[in-house]
């Protein structure tokens, strides 16, 4: 059996970041090979893993991250056992980790197509192998449950709890536009139910549509006037139904949400809100 040196232990913990006594273990195991003991630490952690497999994971971050011109948008969700784990290093650097690559890297269908990736702060580690670490470090169970990108005008918002995520996508030229964010921001505290009323129920619109018509035309008004009346009183049904476009701005609630994006040559096209756990 090989002398296990103070010294060793310590280069060992240094690299592994785990704790003086597992390392320790390992490298008796190993007979102080240390590459051998890194090994089986590795295994270790993959236990601690499938140990854990069943445990609820009801806490963790959202993060969301927008290219720098705009072009693209990214939302990933990261989920954890505990809260106190939400505000560790390791576990916001994996995150933060997660969210860069799926916005500067090749893009992903699945967390798991995302997980085979490369972590791009972390040379010659995967985002599998980085998650891996973590979960050795930390020793709880962690899931990368969700994982989004969209082509812009994109605008993001993440509250600063980490547990509501918006992408916001629009039409438009104007890639950097900083209603972006704002409407991000609008979706997440209103929480539109959709985008356009032509995602409302038609059966529903078209009774109250109709409903409104016969209230307005039984002041006896020209059907030119009635007709925009109806129209005016059909916007505001929809901010009420929950449609995005037709909202009061929440920054500016003198005017709606497609003025808003108006004033800067865009559209909306759609929004991902997102909740932790739904």
């Amino acid at each position: 059996m090989a002398e296990i040196t103070a010294q060793a232990v310590k280069e060992l913990r240094d690299l592994t970041n785990l704790p003086m006594m597992e390392v320790k273990r390992a490298l008796m195991e190993a007979n102080g090979d240390q590459k051998r003991a890194i090994e089986i630490l590795k295994e270790s952690n993959k236990k601690v893993s499938i140990k854990r497999a069943e445990n609820a994971t009801s806490e963790g971050l959202i993060r969301t991250a927008v290219s720098a011109d705009g072009k693209h948008g990214a939302m990933i969700e990261l989920q954890c056992e505990s809260a106190p784990v939400t505000k560790a290093d390791d576990f916001v650097f994996l995150a933060d980790q997660c969210v860069k690559q799926m916005l500067t890297g090749p893009g992903a269908s699945t967390p798991a197509e995302l997980l085979a990736q490369p972590a791009p702060d972390r040379p010659g580690l995967t985002l599998a192998g980085l998650l891996d670490e973590v979960v050795g470090k930390i020793r709880e169970k962690m899931v990368l449950a969700r994982v989004l990108r969209v082509d812009g005008p994109v605008g993001a918002y993440t509250h600063h709890d980490g547990k509501t995520g918006v992408l916001f996508r629009a039409s438009g030229e104007n890639k950097t536009a900083p209603v972006l964010r704002d409407v991000s921001m609008h979706v997440a505290a209103l929480k539109p139910l959709v985008t356009h009323p032509e995602e409302l129920s038609a059966v529903e619109v078209a009774a109250e549509r109709a409903r409104l018509t016969t209230e307005a035309a039984s002041s006896g008004k020209p059907a030119n006037i009635v007709e925009k009346i109806v129209e005016g009183r059909m916007k505001t049904y929809y901010a009420e139904q929950g449609v995005l476009a037709y909202q009061p701005f929440a920054k500016d609630d003198s005017k709606a949400v497609s003025q808003a994006l108006a004033e800067f040559g865009l559209k909306a096209v759609e929004f991902h809100r997102w909740i932790l756990g739904n």
